[in-house]
């Protein structure tokens, strides 16, 4: 049987490109490991340990809980708050921070982290996934506090997703490369499977819920119609693929090529930033789209340099390959100045 590189083995190795780390950092990716193969186990057998459905609670977001979305926070706390290499945490299901409980020690790094993107898919067996970012503490004293989460998506350390499918991958970036590793379900083990994901030069699809289209800018709309070969039917076209699952959809346009969408709105104020949240979804999948060579735009600026005001913060989200991003915002430009001032308002806090 020919040698296959565990992730414990690829984070070592990785690790050892930086003479001066303590092996914190690695621990911490490795917890997240660890934690995703908890959460595999319960979504794989959710319809026969009655894990599926809502849990009669509201999270912040005024969504219903599912029961795996509380699953999978609770065992990510859980596994991450008691090693001493987190100052906090923050998840996408919680109003305010998660601090580290004071009979643990303080650590140097904070965790951000979406539970389970997608979970309402659950029960029609769609696949799902967390999305996590880590970010170095740069608050002073033993624990950290909100400043350490509320950093741009430039200041991140590391950043991945666990999609849970037909196989389980882990997929993470540190700013040197973006690796996937597979779950061998008879072993328990994630090995290499994808050593260095890049997004192909050529797209194949691009994935936004066209059921809101008459709500969208008008850029964003001529942008789809661009897209899909309309205005120059000599020019090849791009296919649509959309799930639901921002996870999956962003998963396969990072292997096949493309572009996912969730623009803001103008249906009501409340809806022009859109759905996605800068700090748990945004900033973690734009990291490891720069680090594929992709590009992510909330449609007038870079989400890297985004900073964030709130915990929860919302944006419209381009992001995949970097010619179809930079063509979105083309569009916007030209189309959307009143979308843009007000967007920008909101998202700046001057509204």
């Amino acid at each position: 049987m020919s040698s296959r590189i565990t992730i414990e083995r690829h984070i070592l190795d990785q690790q050892k490109l930086y003479p001066q780390a303590s092996g914190i950092f690695s621990g911490l990716l490795y917890d997240i490991a660890l934690a995703a193969k908890y959460i595999n186990r319960e979504v794989t057998h959710a319809a026969l340990v009655d894990a599926l459905g809502s849990a009669d609670s509201i999270n912040v977001h005024g969504e219903t809980q599912q029961k795996l979305d509380m699953f999978a926070d609770s065992t990510i706390i859980r596994i991450c708050n008691s090693t001493g290499r987190l100052c906090i945490m923050a998840s996408e299901e919680h109003d305010d921070v998660i601090p580290i409980p004071e009979d643990y020690f303080g650590g140097k790094y904070a965790l951000v982290f979406d539970p389970l993107d997608g979970s309402s898919n659950i029960n029609v067996n769609v696949g799902v996934g967390t999305i996590f970012g880590i970010y170095r503490k740069i608050s002073s004293g033993v624990y950290g506090t909100i400043e350490d989460v509320l950093q741009p998506g430039s200041k991140l350390a590391a950043a991945g997703y666990i999609l849970y499918g037909p196989s389980t991958m882990l997929v993470y970036t540190t700013g040197q490369g973006v690796f996937g590793f597979t779950l061998d379900q008879t072993l328990g083990e994630f090995f290499l499977s994808h050593p260095n994901i890049t997004i192909p030069d050529k797209a194949s699809y691009y994935s936004v819920n066209q059921g809101r289209q008459r709500y969208w800018p008008e850029g964003v709309r001529k942008y789809i119609e661009w897209l899909q070969g309309l205005d120059d039917p000599s020019r090849p076209h791009v296919d649509t693929r959309y799930t639901g699952s921002l996870v999956l959809d962003f998963h396969r346009n990072l292997v096949n090529g493309g572009v996912f969408m969730y623009p803001g709105d103008m249906q009501k104020p409340s809806n022009i930033s859109g759905k996605m949240r800068l700090v748990y979804e945004g900033n973690p999948l734009s990291f490891i789209a720069k680090n594929a060579g992709g590009y992510a735009s909330d449609g007038l600026q870079d989400i890297l340099t985004i900073k964030p005001r709130t915990l929860h913060q919302r944006v419209p989200l381009f992001i995949g390959n970097r010619d179809l991003v930079q063509e979105v915002e083309r569009f916007i430009a030209t189309n959307d100045g009143d979308w843009m001032t007000t967007y920008k308002a909101q998202r700046d806090g001057k509204q």
